[in-house]
């Protein structure tokens, strides 16, 4: 039993999450890029999510509303579809949802792994100006725990 139960954190857990974003670009859907090693000074939230998902679909609009009212002091959320999840569902939930950050696609699963291998949907790494990640999130984020902890991490609010 004990084995069982040992075997199942460590599929959750991954293969060793890095300390440090990984230094790893991913495609967006605006047609840009972004590579994650290049530390540009934000605090971000990369979560990692799937349209198939209920969860991830159920706590976008919690997401949407922190990005919104931390981006003027320097945070964004950047939301990585798994590689199972058709771009072309990603595109349409984004529009239909309009959401307000970037939304990435990994679709040979580069990033994922990278970030240690994501085994639940929502993930979430929160990263701060230098790069360091600071917290690993499985499911959707308490955004009361998750404003405080910003709160920390970024510029007072003028």
């Amino acid at each position: 039993m004990l084995i069982a139960l040992v075997a199942i954190v460590l599929l959750l857990r991954g293969q060793g999450h890095p300390d440090r974003v990984p230094a790893v670009r991913i495609a967006l859907l605006d047609g840009g890029l972004l590579d994650f090693g290049r530390a540009d000074g934000k605090v971000r939230l990369v979560e990692f999510w799937s349209t198939s998902c209920a969860p991830c679909v159920r706590g976008m609009p919690a997401l949407a509303e922190a990005h919104r009212r931390h981006a003027a002091r320097g945070f964004e959320v950047v939301a990585v579809a798994m590689p199972y999840d058709a771009p072309v569902h990603v595109q349409a939930f984004a529009a239909r949802e309009n959401l307000p950050f970037r939304v990435g696609f990994d679709p040979a699963g580069e990033v994922e792994r990278s970030f240690g291998g994501v085994r639940a949907t929502p993930t979430s790494y929160l990263i701060d100006r230098d790069g360091r990640i600071v917290k690993r999130i499985i499911g959707n984020p308490d955004h009361r725990q998750l404003d405080q902890l910003l709160d920390t991490l970024l510029p007072p609010a003028s």
